[in-house]
């Protein structure tokens, strides 16, 4: 890890993207590790769970749903508030989009570091924000909630949740109960890493039995294939509880012990490396990961804001680790 440039930025390569029929009105866009995207068809309407990060890229997820519906495009929902996963919003305007859904707690980071966010993502994944002088700007909800709403697009009832905190302090979950499917945004990943920079992972586990208790039968998760089976669907929910779990408690361990960020970032990756370093964005989001959880660690509860410049800092001060 001497090179120091994001582990992102060596990232050029295309994905190969899958859309998977899940049931009559669900169907799971994904691309080998990159950011999810979930549709859902409703008797006169068409969701879109997660936009991409730009408009320019949500053109590609439209033309996959066009080869399957000619229905209006009117409801993104958005699983939370990360700038790789909203920004392409407006991309939909054109296809009949009428609300953009999101959480309270979604809004409320909007608010508070959401051009923050923003500036900083775009530096850290340039492939992923492929065109991005097409996007406008933020992208802001025009319906909240607070814990839980639900839309009927005809007969097909679809709840929107959120159910605790873990990736973020506003994680929303899409849930399809007549037919246990569960579009989980970033709270659950399968085949990649997951992000922690703006977790809660003292709590994330507890979401994650909240989902458990759904008893999916398919999930799509935030990154990595669709989980077609209940066998598949608890795998994933074991890997992702074992990736946090195994990460804060060695950061735990690392700050009973008086090290350093340096130092915990060394400490982690002997627990984390033989598990995980294989897997799709890893090198990427551990230095992001392991400086969350050695703040929450220490008694940070709310994580900091991230910026260009301390994003910089971090990851130059972790090359040696």
């Amino acid at each position: 890890m001497n090179d120091k440039k994001f582990a992102s930025h060596a990232d050029l390569e295309e994905k190969k993207v899958s859309f998977e029929k899940l049931s009559d009105n669900a169907y799971a866009y994904t691309a080998e590790g990159d950011p999810n995207t979930g549709v859902i068809i409703g008797k006169d309407a068409v969701m879109i769970i997660d936009a991409t990060a730009t408009p320019v890229m949500a053109q590609d997820v439209i033309r996959y749903v066009r080869q399957i519906t000619d229905k209006p495009i009117k409801y993104v929902t958005l699983t939370h508030y990360h700038a790789v996963r909203v920004l392409g919003a407006s991309g939909y305007k054109a296809e009949g989009l009428q609300d953009i859904i999101a959480s309270q707690q979604t809004r409320e980071l909007i608010v508070e570091r959401g051009q923050q966010d923003m500036d900083s993502e775009i530096g850290r994944f340039p492939r992923l924000f492929n065109a991005v002088e097409s996007v406008p700007g933020l992208t802001w909800p025009t319906v909240v909630f607070d814990r839980e709403m639900t839309l009927w697009m005809g007969d097909l009832e679809v709840k929107i949740m959120h159910l605790g905190r873990g990736h973020t302090k506003g994680d929303t979950v899409v849930w399809l109960p007549q037919q246990k499917i569960l579009f989980s945004g970033d709270l659950v990943e399968a085949d990649a890493a997951c992000y922690t920079g703006d977790a809660y992972l003292a709590d994330w586990p507890a979401t994650l039995d909240a989902l458990a208790a759904l008893k999916p039968e398919k999930m799509i998760p935030g990154r990595g294939p669709a989980l077609m089976t209940p066998e598949r669907v608890e795998q994933g929910l074991a890997y992702t509880r074992d990736f946090v779990s195994t990460l804060y408690r060695s950061a735990q361990e690392a700050v009973a012990q008086g090290m350093d960020l340096a130092a915990c970032m060394a400490h982690t990756r002997k627990n984390m490396d033989p598990k995980f370093a294989q897997v799709f964005i890893y090198e990427h989001c551990l230095p992001f990961d392991v400086t969350r959880a050695h703040d929450e660690a220490s008694g940070i509860r709310d994580p900091r804001i991230w910026t260009a410049e301390r994003d910089q800092e971090m990851w130059h001060a972790l090359q040696a680790a």
